[in-house]
């Protein structure tokens, strides 16, 4: 870390970013803030035009192999290049919905127990029924402010956090750091290590972004593959509030989808929402019994390389 301290800086990992980037950028420089804040970028072989727009944009971009991208090491790298005494994650198509983002981001760090803030994520238009009946699900209107010293009835959302649209406290960044043991899902993991070290995480639904993807019923498959070795892994599937309240969301958005399928316009949809989610199922259900599987099969479902 060089030069003087700053209140907040934004980190944007790059590839390929395209049309969004602008949008984002944009929208990021339009913040209503009275707090010092930079922008940096590290960008992982865009072969758009994404490092002409950051650099032409004044934003300091490191560049590195696409080889060497790592889900955590990344973003603990992105770190140590920060000022900031708050450290704003951002994914490039990641676009915030007001001027107000960033304030409503970092008013919860004026509680010093707080280590960890994220915001709520609205589906872009063309986002699929899964994704959208999803972040419903786990995106609601109602601020949670996670505390290790008395679990409130968030089930397995006491650990869910995205580093789509977060920000953390820096000194427990320090402290605790992206977890580079996993290849995937780095941000449920620093989750996990925040809170075990007693500090609160805040879901703040006024610090908001259009953000989404859609994925094809393989791609959840093997998504949640990963979910569910992931969820083993960190010993996070063994708590009965994790369980309980997995089931009772996954029956939820099921049966969402299944009243879903007495409208005439929406009932094609549904269908697929429904296959979609049933896969879902299983690739969770086979990735937290993954030590019954064969190695080759194991690589072959898992999303994210995880099994090499």
């Amino acid at each position: 870390m060089n030069g003087e301290m700053v209140d907040a800086s934004i980190l944007l990992l790059t590839k390929n970013a395209g049309p969004d980037l602008a949008r984002l950028l944009e929208s990021v420089r339009s913040q209503k803030t009275d707090l010092c804040t930079e922008i940096i970028a590290v960008d992982s072989g865009s072969t758009d035009r994404t490092v002409e727009l950051l650099t032409s944009s004044a934003i300091p971009v490191w560049r590195i192999p696409p080889e060497q991208f790592h889900h955590a090491r990344t973003r603990n790298f992105a770190a140590t290049l920060a000022r900031g005494r708050f450290l704003v994650f951002l994914s490039h198509d990641a676009i915030p919905v007001d001027q107000e983002w960033l304030s409503n981001l970092l008013a919860n760090f004026h509680d010093p127990l707080v280590g960890a803030v994220y915001g709520r994520q609205f589906p872009k238009a063309e986002s699929s029924l899964e994704r959208r009946d999803v972040f419903d699900t786990i995106y609601g209107e109602k601020k949670i402010v996670k505390d290790p010293s008395r679990r409130n009835g968030t089930g397995y959302r006491f650990y869910h956090f995205s580093d789509v649209n977060a920000a953390l406290r820096r000194s427990v960044w320090e402290n605790v750091r992206f977890p580079e043991d996993l290849k995937v899902f780095e941000d449920l993991g620093i989750a996990k290590r925040i809170l075990d070290g007693g500090w609160k995480i805040v879901y703040e639904p006024q610090a908001a972004v259009f953000h989404s993807h859609t994925h094809s019923t393989i791609e959840l498959l093997k998504r949640y593959f990963d979910i569910g070795y992931t969820l083993r892994l960190l010993k996070i599937w063994e708590a009965p509030e994790t369980r309980g309240s997995l089931v009772r969301d996954g029956w939820k958005l099921l049966k969402a989808k299944v009243r879903r399928m007495n409208d005439k316009e929406k009932s094609s949809l549904a269908r697929k929402g429904i296959g979609q989610d049933l896969a879902k199922s299983l690739g969770m259900f086979l990735g937290l019994n993954q030590n019954c599987l064969p190695l080759a099969l194991k690589r072959r479902l898992s999303g994210f390389r995880v099994f090499g």
